[in-house]
């Protein structure tokens, strides 16, 4: 009987370690969706953009946001297709990573470091941005 309690210790140690990452800082961790009919992005990037991208793209991504009304130069508006049709998925990550001035752009664009160590949230803002391209 003993050596069935210290095995069934062990593996519940073996599962508790098998969880999922630690969100970015500053995000909460929710609970998975419900799974959704089409390709979903991670609640987490979802979070990470209403937080951190918002405030300058807006919330439709066209660079309306509550204090990218007062910058010069404006944000970018991630709507606009020959942008879109330009850039690639690669400088997408690096300046969500690196900020702006990291490939020439405005400073005033800030780099979020933290999120180097969650690929899969920089992926999902990069879906993000993709989905607010407009057909020409």
């Amino acid at each position: 009987m003993k050596y069935l309690a210290v095995a069934l210790a062990l593996t519940g140690l073996v599962f508790a370690g098998c969880g999922k990452k630690d969100p970015p800082p500053g995000v909460a961790d929710k609970a998975p969706a419900a799974k959704a009919k089409t390709p979903a992005v991670a609640p987490v990037a979802k979070d990470v953009f209403a937080q951190r991208c918002t405030t300058c793209h807006g919330a439709t991504g066209v660079g309306d946001g509550p204090a990218g009304k007062a910058l010069n130069p404006k944000p970018r508006s991630f709507q606009d297709p020959a942008w879109q049709a330009k850039v690639t998925d690669d400088h997408l990550r690096k300046v969500i990573i690196q900020g702006g001035a990291s490939v020439g752009l405005s400073p005033l664009m800030a780099p979020s470091p933290d999120l180097a160590a969650h690929p899969s949230t920089v992926d999902g803002l990069v879906k993000i941005i993709r989905g607010f391209k407009a057909t020409p």
